[in-house]
């Protein structure tokens, strides 16, 4: 007999048994080979999209033609439509083409007038000479730089006393400093505040580029510099947070932010910088704020004594604090694009000519291309006013929302819900209430991606300076990016006017005067032009 041969029993109930646990056996085997192959398909197309991060394009703006020619979402919820009533209509407004050339050079830079004249005895004509007369000019400029000026200004105060008493001397006083005893200008201030919070160069970077022009200043005391400035402008950032908390929509995020010296926590331990976006569209207030935690008491504190709408992604920490203090919360469909772009680049680009999709990269497909619908609605109203964004988001906006909703309901179930894509439509179905909201209000947006582009800047200069290292540098540094970025999105040069507030501050004597300071509430026309400080 075969090895391989099984002895069956003679008793027909036995033998019905031994067919029933084989059968449980193979089905058992089957579920764990499908399930392993879905773990794989969940793999292979994790480690596509993380090829695509790390070589691929990072822009979700996805290829025109592979969404405006594939419409099988819209045939899917109804193919008896005609094609024609399935495109939304959106009216592009008439443009003018611009004028390319280079732009004159800005008329308040000084200019050193260079003479080229033809040598006296070319000033003749040839054919009978006569004496050549000046007929016009041909005027060309250039640019040129001069580095920084640096120079030392001296305070001498003369002492006064009387020569046949010889008491009681008399002397003026010291002018305020916004740091008393320091060899610190507001000038030199405003320029090492803006060189690291606006263009992301590090203090020891700094430190080697005033050595290179003789002068010693190690970034200890630069970093002591910073420290003081962002403790001196927190009276601006208390009226900025009461403005802010005065409108009634906030746009929120955050981001990690590492601190060295962060008591109860290690060097490697990640703390967070808040971001918020309020005040009006023509004078936003943008102020960040250093939080060791990530948890949803956090907003709370922040947020405490703010009414209306929170707009945020969908981290869930917001939830509290918006059923605590009766927000409206508002998502952020940037985020529901997002993941079924990735879902959608995670298929990869190995699909033959001609053949049939795959469930995954039709849904992602067609979840992605109802979202840019809705952003090609949203760049075509961006510069009307509120009344008339909500007027056409409800003629626009919501049927393509309302066929959107009808599609994920039939959709949902069709892909693994671990996928990437399974996830997109998770994301959106959980999401979803909070997403349509911006529909009830013209002023508010379609996404945050106005609070997300005020973290870029802190982004980049986290690449340079890598961490924070005390936890007093830390909100200090958050003070000198609310002043900075609210400057910047108001029409303000970040230079031209911390040296302004950092030259006044130590002036003020009443709310009125730091009421005047303000970012928001200061006129760039106010200030002197970029570079003539």
């Amino acid at each position: 007999m075969s090895i391989h041969s099984i002895d069956l029993p003679d008793d027909v109930d036995k033998l019905q048994a031994l067919v029933h646990r084989q059968q449980s056996q193979l089905e058992e085997n089957t579920h764990r080979i499908e399930a392993h192959k879905e773990r794989i398909s969940f793999l292979e197309e994790f480690i596509r999209l993380l090829k695509h991060k790390r070589f691929g394009r990072s822009s979700e703006q996805g290829s025109t033609s592979q969404l405006g020619l594939f419409n099988e979402a819209e045939h899917t919820l109804d193919s008896e439509e005609d094609a024609d009533e399935e495109e939304e209509s959106v009216q592009v407004a008439a443009h003018e083409r611009k004028k390319r050339g280079r732009k004159p050079l800005a008329s308040w830079i000084p200019r050193i007038e260079i003479r080229h004249d033809l040598p006296e005895d070319e000033k003749f004509c040839k054919h009978d000479g006569h004496p050549l007369k000046e007929m016009g000019q041909e005027v060309s400029e250039q640019l040129e730089l001069i580095p920084a000026t640096i120079q030392v200004l001296r305070h001498v105060r003369p002492k006064y006393a009387c020569p046949k008493c010889k008491t009681g001397i008399r002397i003026a006083p010291v002018p305020p400093q916004l740091i008393p005893k320091s060899i610190a200008t507001p000038s030199l201030l405003a320029y090492v505040a803006v060189s690291k919070y606006a263009d992301g160069l590090p203090l020891y970077r700094q430190e080697k580029m005033l050595q290179r022009g003789g002068i010693d200043l190690p970034r200890a005391t630069l970093a002591s510099w910073m420290v003081k400035a962002g403790d001196a402008v927190q009276p601006l950032i208390n009226l900025m947070r009461e403005d802010m908390h005065a409108e009634d929509i906030l746009l929120c995020d955050e981001t990690r932010f590492q601190v060295l010296k962060e008591p109860g926590k290690p060097a490697t331990s990640q703390s967070y910088l808040w971001a918020q976006r309020g005040g009006t569209e023509e004078r936003p207030i943008l102020l960040y704020d250093y939080d060791p935690s990530r948890s949803g008491e956090v907003p709370k504190r922040l947020l405490e004594g703010f009414h209306g709408y929170l707009q945020t992604d969908g981290f869930e920490g917001y939830n509290a604090v918006c059923e605590e203090y009766g927000l409206i919360h508002v998502g952020c469909w940037a985020h529901a694009r997002r993941r079924f772009d990735e879902a959608l680049k995670a298929q990869g680009k190995n699909r033959k000519k001609g053949s049939k999709r795959s469930a995954k990269e039709s849904k992602a497909l067609q979840g992605l291309s109802f979202i840019q619908k809705l952003y090609r609605i949203e760049r075509q109203i961006a510069e009307k006013p509120p009344d008339e964004r909500y007027r056409i988001r409800q003629e626009q906006s919501k049927p393509v929302i309302e066929k959107l909703r009808k599609w994920l309901d039939g959709s949902i179930g069709a892909v693994p819900p671990e996928s990437l894509t399974g996830k997109a439509m998770g994301y959106l179905d959980k999401q979803w209430e909070k997403l349509i909201r911006y529909l009830d209000d013209g002023r508010l947006r379609i996404d945050t991606n106005l609070v997300e582009n005020s973290i870029r800047p802190f982004v980049i200069g986290r690449k340079n300076w890598l961490f924070a290292d005390t936890v007093k540098g830390a909100q200090a540094s958050a003070n000198l990016y609310s002043i900075i970025e609210t400057a910047k999105a108001n029409g303000l040069e970040p230079y031209t006017y911390l040296r302004l507030i950092f030259s006044a501050l130590p002036m003020t004597t009443t709310l009125e005067d730091i009421e005047g300071l303000l970012p928001h509430r200061k006129d760039p026309s106010q200030l002197p032009e970029s570079g003539k400080t």
